[in-house]
């Protein structure tokens, strides 16, 4: 059996921009009705949302019956166990929150490696593995894996280059939410000095070379950070989907 190919990090290599949406309402149900949306990529979110590691799983096992579709995860944290586990599953793609430091992009790196290079722990009997039927998975599993990390504050912001630049690490995630906190401007994402920020992010990212995103739930800006060169941009967010189309029906009656 071959090793399953990365489509996400394909398309980001080729430059492609790639439309997402939040996933983070546990259970496998909305993961399958969101992959089967339409979208380019679907985000399991296990930080902010009471989504815990045994129910990536299933959310991916339901994203995965739409093979044009891929299925990105975000651990709770930057660290190795957490990664582990959920490389086991077959996670080929994460998200890490809040990278501060060109050291924590390293890092988060290693844990995707296996030894020599990293520190991952070695099991065989894996979804990863497809049960043991993926030739030389071991050997092989790296060039099918993809890092993103996130950039969520104006002191990271400082050091963007130099998490950027580290080996293994695919893109950069601007995360407007944390950004706007760290800047004084709690929960004002759409603040003419956020704005501001990220748009600089897009311009040294392009001048580097790396393929830069972010989430943007107001369509208007959404379609000017694509402009700017955002090429994985989430747009929606299915709690958030589902508080407003309720708010919308009640209004209406």
């Amino acid at each position: 059996m071959d090793l399953p190919i990365n489509r996400f990090k394909a398309r980001l290599q080729a430059g492609q921009g790639q439309l997402g949406i939040w996933n983070t309402i546990g259970g496998n149900t909305v993961p399958e009705l969101l992959g089967g949306a339409g979208f380019d990529w679907v985000l399991v979110d296990c930080e902010h949302a009471p989504v815990e590691p045994v129910e990536v799983l299933g959310a991916l096992q339901a994203i995965g019956q739409n093979l044009e579709v891929s299925a990105v995860v975000r651990p709770a944290a930057n660290d190795p166990v957490l990664f582990k586990r959920l490389l086991d599953m077959g996670a080929q793609t994460f998200l890490v929150p809040y990278v501060q430091t060109a050291a924590e992009a390293e890092a988060a790196v290693r844990a995707m490696r296996y030894g020599p290079k990293g520190i991952r722990g070695m099991a065989g009997m894996t979804r990863a593995t497809r049960y043991g039927k993926v030739t030389d998975y071991y050997d092989r599993a790296e060039g099918e894996l993809c890092l993103i990390v996130q950039v969520e504050t104006i002191d990271a912001m400082d050091k963007l280059e130099a998490i950027a630049a580290v080996d293994g690490v695919d893109g950069v995630f601007i995360g407007p939410a944390d950004l706007s906190a760290s800047m004084g401007l709690r929960g004002q994402t759409s603040h003419p000095d956020v704005v501001a920020v990220i748009e600089d992010a897009f311009a040294r990212l392009k001048a580097a070379g790396v393929p830069a995103g972010v989430m943007a739930l107001n369509p208007s800006e959404a379609a000017r950070y694509i402009d700017l060169g955002s090429v994985m941009t989430a747009v929606g967010v299915d709690l958030v989907l589902l508080a407003e189309a309720v708010a919308t029906l009640r209004e209406r009656f």
